[in-house]
């Protein structure tokens, strides 16, 4: 079995567990705090799933960023970097919604080559090899074609909203609280695109990347470039996800109209 095979097994297989962990505190009891200066909220089964996903997927050799792991700079030196984020959407989770996940990418050489994000709550599993297309649940995905007349868009509410009453034809779709499902929504058409506004990091966007990329859409900054994962700082700027012919429209009706943070 190929290499790239069996690290695919074995990363859909860990982010499963993962994702039954976190789904025993799901509802129920559960500590929780805070962590860093700012108000991000953790919890007991994001710790624990986090650190199921580090024992069952680092190897030698293997570098390691997390979310709710302290940053290694060893990981900068890696060729091979484990991206994880072990719950994302963590304030959806305390709040006992379904829009959580468990994101997971193999980063060689700045970009994901391995993708597996799960949705525990509905049962959803993304996975996909870099070159080889994006499944989920075992059937392929494919983002969806078009312009942005009629288009189904995820992101900040307040820049969708002033879109649409522009007149521009986008719908605004309600706010999915994990980012990277958000992202892999477009990845098999649920979405026909979505915005990240900003600050997003690369635990929660370097397995939808994959994913996305994979179905045939794009996903990039505004100035069209391709995110490169497991730099010192692992924060984004603003990005769209989408097929490819509609991309390039609401990145331009992005830069055109908005000024300010979105």
């Amino acid at each position: 079995m190929p290499e790239s095979e069996r690290d695919l097994e074995r990363l859909a297989a860990a982010v499963k567990e993962a994702g039954a962990i976190a789904l025993n505190f799901f509802r129920g009891p559960l500590k929780q705090w805070t962590k860093g200066e700012g108000d991000s909220p953790v919890t007991e089964a994001d710790i624990a799933s986090n650190d199921l996903l580090q024992k069952r997927l680092v190897q030698a050799g293997d570098g390691w960023l997390s979310e709710e792991s302290e940053n290694d700079p060893a990981r900068l030196q890696a060729r091979r970097v484990w991206v994880v984020d072990p719950i994302d959407g963590t304030r959806a989770f305390i709040a006992g919604r379904e829009d959580w996940s468990v994101s997971v990418a193999l980063v060689v050489e700045g970009r994901p080559a391995l993708a597996a994000l799960f949705a525990p709550v509905t049962d959803e599993l993304f996975l996909s090899v870099a070159g080889r297309g994006a499944t989920r649940n075992g059937v392929a995905i494919r983002a969806s074609a078009g312009g942005l007349e009629g288009a189904r868009i995820g992101g900040p509410k307040r820049m969708l909203e002033r879109f649409a009453l522009q007149g521009t034809g986008i719908v605004p779709m309600p706010r999915i609280h994990s980012l990277a499902l958000r992202l892999a929504r477009v990845a098999h058409s649920e979405l026909d695109a979505a915005v990240a506004g900003g600050n997003g990091h690369d635990w929660d966007l370097a397995a939808a990347d994959l994913l996305v990329h994979e179905a045939g859409g794009l996903m990039t900054a505004l100035d069209g470039q391709m995110l490169i994962y497991n730099r010192p700082d692992p924060v984004h700027s603003v990005l769209v996800a989408a097929g490819r012919e509609r991309h390039a429209a609401l990145v331009d009706l992005i830069r055109a109209q908005t000024s300010g943070p979105v």
